[in-house]
């Protein structure tokens, strides 16, 4: 059976948050994958890197499995019609819908995480229960025909969960041997429960800005949905 997947691309995203589930993806046999805008112009990443649209909303076919990475573009994003309205629309016939990161605060502003479990960045964790869904802190988080996740990385992971739900777990185990997908974090720090205290403390300090920014724009999405 053939899958189609489209995968949200935008201004500001997390690039390893889009490029970690398509390397995955693309490797399911006969799959069509999309990487989605309203246009086909390129796109710059949150660091910098261009990455290039494949269709645009207007053209997007149905799908099998809708993803929306994060990055610091998608603070706009929940409050974009357009967008809002693109994920409403796919989502209603999408056998799967997904995101990484910070991706779930879009969908959870689309409307779309109301009444599940889900899980984004540790940062941003409790910003989802704004949106009616259930925080729950996990690398993946697989929630009848929603999938979300951690961070940035966690996208691999959530990538290969989607496989195996979507075309069998002998795909999902294939891929990721073909990809040597066998980390071994080499500080073991890369979550706050495994990290000091001294350096959660230091990352949540970075990242207050971006919490007040995002606190404000979620409130604000989360009333328009009422």
């Amino acid at each position: 059976m053939s899958l189609t997947f489209g995968l949200l691309v935008f201004p500001g995203v997390t690039q390893l948050d889009l490029t970690g589930p398509f390397e995955v993806v693309h490797r399911v046999p006969g799959a069509k994958v999309h990487v989605l805008w309203k246009t086909l112009d390129p796109v710059h990443a949150d660091s910098g890197l261009g990455l290039l649209p494949t269709t645009t909303f207007a053209d997007c076919p149905p799908l099998d499995v809708l993803l929306v990475p994060g990055g610091a573009g998608q603070v706009p994003l929940m409050a974009d019609a357009e967008v809002l309205g693109f994920l409403r629309e796919k989502a209603a016939t999408a056998r799967y819908v997904t995101a990484v990161c910070t991706g779930a605060l879009v969908l959870g502003a689309a409307g779309l995480l109301r009444g599940y479990e889900a899980a984004t960045h540790w940062a941003f964790m409790p910003f989802l229960e704004a949106f009616g869904a259930t925080p729950r802190e996990a690398r993946v988080v697989v929630d009848r025909d929603r999938i979300t996740g951690g961070g940035v990385t966690a996208g691999i992971d959530i990538a290969l969960r989607i496989v195996a739900e979507a075309a069998s777990p002998d795909a999902a185990r294939t891929i990721e041997l073909a990809l040597e997908y066998d980390p071994e974090p080499p500080f073991g720090c890369g979550h706050p429960r495994r990290a000091p205290e001294p350096l959660v403390a230091a990352a949540r300090a970075a990242l207050e800005a971006q919490l007040a920014e995002r606190g404000v724009r979620v409130a604000e999405a989360a009333a328009a949905l009422r």
